[in-house]
């Protein structure tokens, strides 16, 4: 606490002895790296005389004696005493301790979910995850829940002392006040929460994330998530155009406003990104259906094969409901124009991740027909596999390509490698840029004995094998310039590659039908709607998600959803009011013309 308290001061002794706001910026980041390096080696000399974290994973436990199994036990604090579970110092007592996945060489059997199940050796415990929400720290700003964390504002220290504390129903009520979908954020959000921590600032943040899904996971298992049946309805009618998740955020706002919502989604089950676009190791997708029969029961009607400006038309639809809400996705991939880009085995990221869990699905299903597979499966089994573009998705690709038994599989990434620790002008609060192993690198590790990753690379052409497919590529490589990534001549290097994944990003909604409503787009090709207000140039038309903001994470994009809920309701209850009015007026006039005297 002496070291904290002198740190602090160190630092508004720094600050006040500067003038410009740049000179001040500096000085406060520098002050906090130092800062940390004195925490992290005081923390180091500390675990070094006794480490609180167990052979099993967890911090440990002790017990008063062979019957004491009905109370919670003492558990091993940083300074090696064992004593009750407590909040007030819990962030210097505990050790930040994440629950880890599923080891790699076990993962990769399987297409089930990374994240451990109750009675894996690798699931905390009771004891672990209250140990975990004690770290929560009685910040005077949670900046974990403000626009430099958590998009959707999530109620994070409540719901950290609720867990603390053992109210577990009172933890998911918390929770679904601000996030329609925790299983979902709980699982594929990086959590940029946890970068924002204050506890992060000196040690490590707490593991808001995986408190969140306990937290969810949880509730569905002890029955506390139930339909919520709105008890009026409005007789208003809104069209939700996508079923991702600013689609089904808006679709169950509205729904529990108490207008009559139907979903349109073009695709053959209900998820957008959520269903095809995420894969099985990441998000189960029973889990999306349990959330969509949740929200069939609730009211939300959900129509699938419906490709609005394609096969329905989008002025018929905009003439039969009262409101339409747009939450198409941002679903138009990066392309790479360069020699060879027509040869066969180079895919989008989609292509590749949507054809792999649609099998999935029908072979689980028994629909999986022989035809099908030959003429719309990629598989990457025994091929040399070279994935373009980092992220997410990417990761995923990778991912998929190892469960598939490829024979290697390599990551092109266009910009250098992130440093190991916070840059200068990447300060807390910001999301750290900064090295990180994602599950699908540690899997290529566990096999291959090295991390797939290849920095500063551009892709230069590839090369067929004369029968039109794709049998290698040309990359150079690329230093970063004020004018952009440039090319170094006499760089180049040839990689052998029978599937090239391109996993470069989403410039845009589809046009079609953008074009067919007239909508104005702004200069990225994205619905023109302004954040907020989320109305487009069509009066009773909205739009939000990726289709508005750019491609983006899953907890932005139910923050739009919510968001569009919000501003159509707006307008949804002014449009009831002027048609009542109106009928009003109408039947005043009618009354009045059948007493006036004939003349």
């Amino acid at each position: 606490l002496y070291k904290s308290f002198f740190q602090q001061n160190t630092i508004r002794m720094l600050v006040k002895s500067v003038t410009t706001t740049t000179q001040r910026s500096r000085a406060v980041s520098a002050a906090l790296r130092s800062a940390q390096t004195v925490r992290c080696k005081s923390t180091k000399s500390e675990e070094s005389i006794s480490n609180p974290i167990a052979q099993d994973g967890r911090h440990e436990v002790w017990r008063e004696g062979i019957y004491d199994h009905d109370n919670e036990p003492k558990v091993k604090r940083r300074d090696g005493s064992f004593q009750p579970v407590e909040k007030l110092r819990g962030f210097i007592n505990y050790q930040r301790n994440p629950e880890p996945y599923r080891k790699p060489l076990e993962r990769l059997m399987d297409w089930e979910e990374l994240n451990p199940v109750e009675g894996d050796d690798e699931k905390h415990t009771e004891v672990e995850r209250k140990v975990q929400a004690a770290r929560c720290m009685d910040c005077g700003t949670p900046f974990c829940q403000t626009h430099s964390g958590c998009p959707v504002n999530n109620l994070i220290p409540e719901w950290n002392n609720l867990v603390y504390q053992g109210q577990w129903a009172d933890a998911i009520d918390r929770l679904h006040k601000t996030n329609n979908f925790p299983e979902f954020t709980g699982r594929v959000c990086p959590a940029p929460c946890e970068g924002s921590c204050v506890a992060g600032l000196v040690d490590g943040p707490v593991t808001i994330k995986n408190i969140e899904y306990s937290i969810v996971d949880r509730a569905w298992q002890d029955g506390l998530i139930q339909p919520r049946i709105p008890r009026e309805r409005s007789g208003m009618t809104v069209a939700v155009v996508g079923s991702g998740p600013a689609g089904l955020a808006t679709a169950d706002q509205l729904n529990q406003m108490g207008h009559k919502v139907t979903v349109f989604e073009r695709a053959d089950r209900v998820g957008g990104l959520l269903m095809y676009g995420i894969p099985n190791m990441k998000l189960e997708k029973e889990t999306v259906e349990r959330r969509v029969d949740l929200l069939r029961e609730e009211g939300i009607e959900f129509v699938t094969n419906a490709n609005i400006g394609y096969n329905v038309d989008a002025n018929e639809l905009r003439a039969n409901f009262d409101s339409v809400c747009l939450c198409l996705g941002s679903t138009k991939p990066r392309d790479l124009p360069v020699p060879g880009r027509e040869l066969k085995g180079v895919h989008f990221a989609m292509e590749f991740l949507t054809a792999n869990q649609k099998r999935l699905l029908m072979t689980k299903e028994g629909t999986l027909e022989s035809k099908w597979e030959k003429d719309n499966f990629i598989t990457a089994a025994g091929k040399d596999v070279i994935v373009i573009g980092g992220g997410d998705t990417g990761t995923d690709c990778i991912g998929t390509s190892m469960r598939h038994r490829c024979k290697s599989v390599t990551n092109f990434e266009l910009m250098p490698q992130p440093p190991m620790e916070r840059a200068p002008d990447n300060p807390w609060p910001q999301w750290p840029r900064v090295f990180g192993v994602d599950y699908g690198h540690a899997e290529v590790q566990a096999v291959f004995g090295k991390d797939p990753r290849v920095y500063s690379v551009m892709t230069k052409e590839f090369i067929g094998d004369g029968e039109g497919n794709v049998k290698a590529l040309v990359t150079q490589d690329v230093e970063i310039t004020p004018q952009g990534p440039r090319a170094i001549e006499g760089s180049e290097r040839e990689w052998p590659c029978d599937l090239c994944v391109l996993s470069m990003g989403f410039l845009s909604p589809e046009a079609y039908i953008v074009e067919e409503l007239g909508l104005d787009v702004d200069q990225r090709n994205n619905i023109h709607a302004v954040y907020g207000d989320f109305r487009t140039s069509l009066e009773g038309v909205f739009a939000g998600g990726d289709c508005r903001r750019g491609q983006s994470l899953v907890v932005w994009a139910i923050n739009e959803g919510r968001g569009v809920a919000e501003s159509c309701n707006e307008y949804l209850v002014k449009k009831k009011q002027e048609e009542t009015l109106s009928a009003q007026s109408t039947g005043a006039f009618a009354n009045l013309s059948s007493i006036s005297p004939k003349i």
